[in-house]
C-alpha cells in the first residue's frame, strides 16, 4: 500500500489540533484513542481492483504505447438516457500522438459550494474526433461521493478514458450541471507528452491502484501533476487547485487558457450547456459546442 508523507502529516495535524483543543483529560484519553483506532484502521486498508464496482466502473482502461502509437483499450461510449439508465458500450482505437490538434481543460461545478468541481481534459486529433480523461473515484455498488469520506481511503482512483460526447452529455444534459470548454494554450509537442504521460499512469493504476484523496489525489491534482511533469509551468499550491471550482481562474492567471478576453467573460463564452442540448444527436457533437 502507497503511503505518502502528505497522508501522515494530513493526519499527525488533526491529531495534534484536536488533542490542544481538548482542555478535558478524560476527553483528550477518548479522542487520541479514537483517533488512534482511526488511524490504524487507515493505514492497515490496502487499495484493490478486485471489488463489487458500480457498472459504469466495472472496467479500466489500458494502453499499448509503441513510439507515436497508443493503443486504447475500453474507452468509455455510454449512450445515456438519465443519469441512472444507460446503455454501456466500450470501444479500442489507435492515436497517433503526432496528431493532436488540441487540449482543452473542462470544468464542472457541481453542488451548492462554489468550490466543488469535477475537471477533466479533452484531446482533439486531426481527423475531427475528441478523447478524453477524467481522474475520477471508482465506486463500489451502494457508495456514492462525499469529500470526508474521500479523506479516509473509501474510493479507489481511477482513469476514465472515455469518447467526449458521452462524458459531457452526461454532465450537461442529463446532470444538468454547468459545463465549461476552455481551449488551452498547450502546444503540439507539450499536448503529445502530456497525452503519453496520461496513459501511462492509465497503465500504472492498471498493475497498482491507488486511494482517492480529497485533498491530495484528485481530477485536479492529477492533472496539475500531468503538467509539471511534461513543462517547465509552475503551477502555485493554491486554494483554486483543492477546490477546483475556481481552478479556471488559475489557469487563466497562468496563462494557460487559450483566450484574450477578461476573466469576467470567459465562463459566459465557454459554458457549452445550450449548445449541448441544441446538437445533442448531431454527429459533430464536439465541433457544435465548440462553435463561438
Amino acid at each position: 500500500m502507497l503511503i505518502s508523507f502528505l497522508d501522515i502529516y494530513f493526519l499527525h495535524m488533526t491529531l495534534h489540533i484536536l488533542y490542544k483543543n481538548s482542555k478535558n483529560h478524560k476527553k483528550k484519553y477518548l479522542f487520541v484513542s479514537f483517533l488512534f483506532i482511526i488511524t490504524v484502521v487507515y493505514f492497515s486498508i490496502s487499495p484493490s481492483n478486485n471489488e463489487n464496482w458500480t457498472l459504469d466502473q466495472k472496467i479500466l482502461p489500458k494502453a499499448i504505447i509503441v513510439d507515436n502509437l497508443v493503443t486504447v483499450e475500453n474507452i468509455r461510449n455510454f449512450t445515456y438516457r438519465s443519469t441512472a439508465d444507460y446503455t454501456p458500450a466500450y470501444y479500442t482505437k489507435t492515436f497517433n500522438v503526432d496528431a493532436i490538434t488540441s487540449v482543452d481543460y473542462i470544468v464542472e461545478p457541481f453542488g451548492d459550494f462554489s468550490g466543488a468541481a469535477h475537471t477533466f481534459l479533452s484531446f482533439g486529433f486531426v481527423d475531427g474526433s475528441y478523447v478524453s480523461v477524467s481522474v475520477e473515484i471508482r465506486k463500489k455498488v451502494g457508495q456514492s461521493f462525499s469529500p470526508w469520506k474521500g479523506l479516509m481511503h473509501q474510493y479507489t482512483l481511477m482513469y476514465v478514458v472515455a469518447d467526449e460526447r458521452g462524458v459531457v452529455k452526461l454532465r450537461s444534459n442529463y446532470r444538468k450541471d454547468d459545463v465549461y470548454i476552455y481551449p488551452t494554450r498547450i502546444d503540439g509537442l507539450h499536448a503529445k507528452k502530456l497525452f503519453l504521460s496520461m496513459m501511462q499512469r492509465v497503465n500504472t493504476l492498471y498493475e497498482e491502484p491507488e486511494f482517492y484523496n480529497t485533498l491530495f489525489n484528485t481530477c485536479t491534482t492529477n492533472i496539475v501533476r500531468h503538467v509539471q511533469e511534461i513543462s517547465d509551468i509552475n503551477i502555485p499550491i493554491s486554494y483554486k487547485v483543492l477546490m477546483p471550482g475556481y481552478s479556471d481562474k488559475l489557469a487563466y492567471d497562468l496563462y494557460l487558457i487559450d483566450t484574450d478576453l477578461p476573466y469576467e467573460k470567459i465562463r459566459e463564452t465557454y459554458k457549452i450547456n445550450d449548445k449541448a442540448a441544441t446538437y445533442v444527436d448531431h454527429q459533430d457533437f464536439s465541433k457544435k459546442i465548440r462553435e463561438r
